[in-house]
């Protein structure tokens, strides 16, 4: 159930409220003036916020505008026993979602409130659906056979409540296959929230996956939810799963088995409703044979394996995607279309894209932006597309370009030493893990 916050300077009033709403099993709090609207608020996520307009030493309206502006996805129903239409009008204009006239009897407080949550939960829908879809757009683009039997099986498995596990290179898309999965199901219109497993440090990712109460660590100021608690009836899409710590493994396993999970610092267990989705570039059963990876675990997500081609391998897609990302990024940057000259096309044709799909796509943006209308020539593409130049080089020797030579040798040896453990390598070269992810992008490197 949705909390609420009940903020009135009555104190038989609050007490009334808390009452009737903890009978119908929500969480309940209450606060007597301004200052304690926003200390509770502080401390815990707030769904819902009865609010009053008359309080001491501050209106509700500066007290609304202080709500939403701490927390936007507060839904605020301002009470008032003075309704004019210009209030009503004004606070709906702060950000208030409904407007209720004292005296009221529960029965209607029950009903706005639902009113409310409905409302509130349609504009999720409505917000996830362009999401997913905005996720799936580019680089679904193929005619190789592979991907067309594995859309066959996304076509299949989409409608069902299973658990799929995304396997294949940086870069080959499987966050838009995950979209499309979402989409296609019946879930498509809740949340679809994705985690990058890898991108975030030990002690971030827990908080980020499960929540967290106030004061649970250092900088824990109020209570937040989590992405398994905000996928609830949705999907929840685990991106670099491969790289989840194991006791992380250990917790994410009870969720997937029994639909349940404490906040970091939290006591109260709380029941999720979710549809599972992974991804990962790593070998999971090596890293289960190597006691890296738990096999339980391994075994739950692996319920539905599809697993996504390179790019190298499939070449004939390549022109494909040439062209679509040239139409939709030259519009996105209202720049004129371009071509590619034979050489420069065959260059492209022979290199292996370490980088995949995303690779490809970055060359493009970068192409439109710079070079856009006429031909592109092999003398316009980056000197890594030159099979005789080595990594880094730039066509004359500078400083720059020896930095970055060394730093995508540095790179490489990290990732190869750490056997493709991003986090660990992050730590070898003293750098955060979202810049490594940063660094190998610009470079086209994937974990491999």
């Amino acid at each position: 159930m949705p909390s609420v916050l009940i903020v009135d300077d009555h104190a038989a009033l609050r007490e009334g409220l808390l009452l009737t709403l903890r009978g119908q099993g929500y969480e309940a709090v209450a606060a007597g003036d301004g200052a304690g609207a926003m200390e509770a608020c502080r401390k815990r996520q707030v769904d819902l916020c009865l609010l009053d307009h008359r309080l001491p030493g501050s209106s509700g309206l500066e007290v609304l505008r202080e709500i939403k502006a701490a927390s936007p996805e507060t839904e605020v129903i301002l009470m008032t026993a003075f309704g004019t239409i210009d209030l009503a009008v004004e606070a709906l204009r702060a950000g208030a979602s409904d407007f209720l006239q004292k005296p009221f009897p529960p029965e209607e407080l029950l009903v706005r409130l639902r009113l409310t949550e409905r409302n509130a939960a349609s504009r999720r829908k409505a917000q996830a659906l362009e999401e997913a879809s905005a996720a799936e757009e580019p680089g679904l683009v193929f005619r190789d056979p592979r991907l067309e039997a594995l859309m066959e099986k996304v076509e299949k498995v989409a409608p069902t409540e299973a658990t799929v596990l995304i396997q294949g290179e940086s870069g080959t898309g499987k966050e838009m296959v995950a979209a499309r999965i979402h989409r296609l199901s019946p879930r498509s219109g809740m949340p679809f929230v994705k985690v990058n497993c890898a991108a975030l440090a030990e002690g971030v990712l827990e908080s980020e996956l499960f929540g967290h109460e106030k004061g649970a660590f250092t900088g824990a100021h109020r209570q937040k939810k989590g992405r398994v608690e905000l996928a609830h009836q949705g999907t929840l899409f685990l991106d670099e799963v491969g790289d989840l710590p194991a006791n992380l493994q250990v917790k994410l396993l009870r969720v997937l088995q029994e639909g349940e999970f404490e906040r970091v610092g939290g006591e109260r267990t709380l029941a999720v409703d979710i549809r599972w989705i992974a991804a990962t570039h790593r070998d999971l059963p090596g890293m289960v044979r190597d006691g890296q990876f738990r096999e339980d675990l391994f075994y739950r997500l692996h319920v539905v394996p599809l697993a996504l081609p390179p790019l190298r391998e499939r070449p004939g897609d390549i022109p494909l995607l040439l062209r679509h990302f040239m139409e939709l990024l030259t519009r996105e940057h209202h720049r004129p279309p371009f071509t590619f000259s034979p050489d420069a096309r065959e260059a492209l044709l022979r290199y292996p894209w370490p980088g995949n799909v995303r690779e490809l796509r970055n060359l493009v943006e970068m192409l439109s932006i710079l070079h856009a209308g006429g031909a592109v020539g092999t003398a316009d593409l980056p000197p890594k597309f030159d099979p005789n130049a080595a990594p880094g080089a730039s066509g004359e020797s500078t400083l720059a370009s020896a930095i970055e030579a060394l730093e995508l040798r540095m790179i490489r040896e990290a990732i190869a030493a750490c056997d493709g453990n991003l986090s660990e390598a992050a730590r070898r070269l003293g750098i955060r893990p979202n810049t490594l992810h940063y660094k190998m992008k610009r470079f086209g490197l994937n974990a491999h």
